[in-house]
């Protein structure tokens, strides 16, 4: 890796790079799925290849193979130059990285116990029980359980003198139970929706989720949600939201439109742009004042965290919103130059084969000083809402709705009855300037399917969150 890299970057400035680096990377996953007491899917993947961007003429250029030999190394790289001078015909303005990046060191995801050591009958024997826990609670139709885990190995090298190398791994799992009756179908899963939970750790992160021990009380809930009332329609109402439900609330009213690529409107293709204009820097009023949120890739545990991003630009926390106040972006070192000042380590691509995007690394709501108990007793009227369902947000990242898979009513101060199709929607500022109380009770939330770019890279974040309470919000019914 390390020959095939400076052989890259010699190339690239022998054809007439004023700039160049290279990324190569190794990847091996390994995925399991189990259903109804049978093993559904067992999938190993390994791939490897590598990447080289060089800036010529003031244009960028990319290219990448899987072929990793010395050949193939002077094509790509001959070949990046050739496409930078090609985009220099139509450039709009010159590419300015601002001063050198010059890195050098290693890192690797701190694990207990590699989760690929593992024996793989260990894993299924896992998934198996939660699986025939679930399907004990009579009226579950499907009991699903799912595991991954993930091992990235890249280099990064840049003409500037960056040289880094790390091992990033990754391991999650998770349970779901449905029920169906008389044409409804009901869902509750543990401990995250959409498949897993996962964060950067070893497989000591896979047993303390404890999925047997909480496969009956989520089938239970799937049943019972059958028969459950549905969510009061069009009232506007104080609402609770759990952990889980508020890491995709801060991903998608907060992460994306923080990304300043977004913001100055050259990434629009996916989900498009950004209401977070420059112009709202330092003043705009994003949430009350007890509201702050930082971008933290050093934070244990998180799907974002790294030792260096892929611009070779160390890890570090920055403050987002201050007290309220929205005062940073997720940058890269091209867009941090238009505003005058460096990158805060952003830039991450989804494999060899694609360029790096400014990508959120851990988008967290700091804590609060609230438990959850004393959040719902100092609560009169409200619904506690627990685990994404479904989400909908607009291309400027205003106007949102969300769905969870099961709610409680509260009133005067205790859980009442359990509410099915709960939603609720909001504008954000207006939304997050509702928040007047955020729990202490902590934890980083993965979130493996964050989609951007065209053609599409998913990214793999994190969002620290504790439940937090919300007033005045618009709540509803889906169907």
């Amino acid at each position: 890796m390390k020959d095939l890299a400076s052989r890259c970057l010699d190339t690239a400035r022998a054809v007439g790079a004023s700039y160049a680096d290279v990324r190569v990377l190794r990847q091996r996953t390994e995925e399991i799925v189990v259903k109804n007491g049978k093993v559904e899917g067992l999938l190993v993947d390994e791939q490897e290849g590598f990447g080289v961007r060089a800036i010529a003429d003031g244009a960028w250029g990319f290219a990448s193979s899987h072929r990793l030999d010395a050949a193939e190394a002077d094509r790509m790289a001959a070949l990046a130059v050739q496409i930078a001078r090609a985009s220099a015909l139509v450039k709009r303005m010159e590419v300015e990285l601002g001063p050198p990046v010059v890195s050098v060191g290693s890192y690797a995801t701190p694990v207990k116990r590699d989760p690929f050591s593992v024996p793989v009958e260990e894993k299924i024997d896992l998934l198996m029980q939660a699986d025939a826990a679930m399907r004990q609670v009579p009226g579950v139709t499907i009991a699903e359980g799912s595991f991954q885990c993930l091992r990235i190995e890249k280099l990064f090298a840049s003409t500037e003198g960056s040289f880094v190398e790390q091992t990033l791994l990754e391991t999650g799992a998770g349970i779901e139970a449905t029920a169906v009756r008389d044409g409804e179908v009901q869902r509750r899963s543990y401990p995250n929706s959409f498949g897993r939970h996962q964060g950067a750790a070893g497989y000591e992160f896979v047993t303390g989720m404890k999925l047997v021990d909480n496969a009956p009380l989520i089938a239970e809930q799937a049943v019972q949600l059958l028969t459950a009332e549905q969510c009061p329609s069009d009232l506007v109402t104080t609402v609770i939201l759990d952990p889980t439900q508020l890491a995709l609330q801060i991903h998608e009213s907060c992460g994306h439109p923080i990304e300043l690529d977004r913001a100055l409107g050259t990434e629009a293709g996916y989900a498009g742009t950004s209401f977070l204009t420059t112009d709202r820097l330092g003043t705009f009023r994003y949430g009350a004042d007890q509201v702050n949120i930082v971008a933290d890739a050093t934070v244990p545990g998180g799907l974002g965290s790294f030792g260096y991003d892929d611009e070779g630009v160390p890890a570090q926390c920055v403050p987002i919103v201050r007290d309220g106040v929205f005062v940073n972006y997720l940058t890269s070192r091209e867009t941090a130059t238009s505003l005058g000042q460096r990158s805060n380590g952003c830039m991450r691509a989804d494999g060899w084969n694609r360029i790096p995007l400014i990508r959120m690394t851990n988008v967290n709501l700091q804590p609060g000083p609230w438990s959850l108990e004393e959040l719902i007793a100092g609560t009169d009227d409200g619904i506690y809402m627990q685990t994404n369902k479904s989400w909908s947000i607009d291309d400027k990242r205003l106007n949102f709705q969300f769905g969870t898979e099961i709610a409680w009513e509260i009133k005067r101060g205790k859980l009442g009855r359990m509410f099915k199709n709960a939603t609720y929607t909001g504008m954000t500022p207006r939304f997050w300037a509702g928040c007047d109380g955020i729990g202490r009770d902590w934890t980083v939330w993965g979130v493996v399917n964050c989609g951007k770019g065209q053609p599409m890279q998913v990214a793999h974040v994190g969002h620290g969150a504790a439940a937090a309470r919300f007033r005045n919000v618009r709540v509803g019914v889906m169907r």
